[in-house]
């Protein structure tokens, strides 16, 4: 079967070696990806590629980072600023407990900016959103009223205050 001139593939799943974020930095990959690896545990820098020839000492800036993010295969770019990020594009962290929330949010935040419902920008310019799995739970919660009074109360806040959502919906 035909469509517009190409061969459909319908129902056919494709087999790849890997998906990887790819994430372009003007040039400070590298940093962001050692503060990235300070912060989660299961994480670690892979490999750091510099331009130009390899030269012992002389070899040039660095390229790119090639680091695991809590298991996660992540590759860092210094690319120049032609490209920024922007909040469609955020890595999701999602913290069993408030300790974590607070420790997360405190050490990505330094030298960025707090957003709204759980989201802030580091200091490199990434989103990032750290969520309690308890808020999802409360915005699941089949019941309509409590899981609106989850909403309300996550729409007030930056950092996602799980006591607050608790008292929030108990008022439900």
């Amino acid at each position: 079967m035909k469509q517009g001139g190409r061969q459909a593939t319908t129902g056919t799943k494709i087999a790849v070696k890997g998906i990887t974020p790819f994430l372009w930095y003007e040039s400070e990959a590298e940093g962001a990806a050692r503060l990235y690896v300070s912060i989660f545990q299961r994480s670690r820098i892979l490999e750091v590629s510099r331009a130009g020839p390899s030269t012992g000492r002389s070899r040039g800036p660095v390229q790119t980072v090639t680091f695991e993010l809590s298991g996660l295969p992540v590759i860092a770019f210094n690319g120049g600023p032609t490209f920024k990020f922007t909040p469609a594009t955020s890595l999701f962290v999602s913290c069993t407990t408030q300790a974590q929330v607070d420790a997360i949010w405190r050490k990505l935040l330094r030298g960025g900016k707090e957003s709204r419902c759980g989201w802030l920008v580091d200091r490199f310019g990434l989103s990032w959103q750290i969520i309690p799995t308890r808020l999802i739970e409360l915005l699941d919660d089949p019941d309509p009223e409590r899981a609106g009074k989850a909403l309300d109360a996550m729409m007030g806040m930056q950092k996602i205050d799980i006591a607050a959502l608790e008292r929030a919906v108990a008022t439900a």
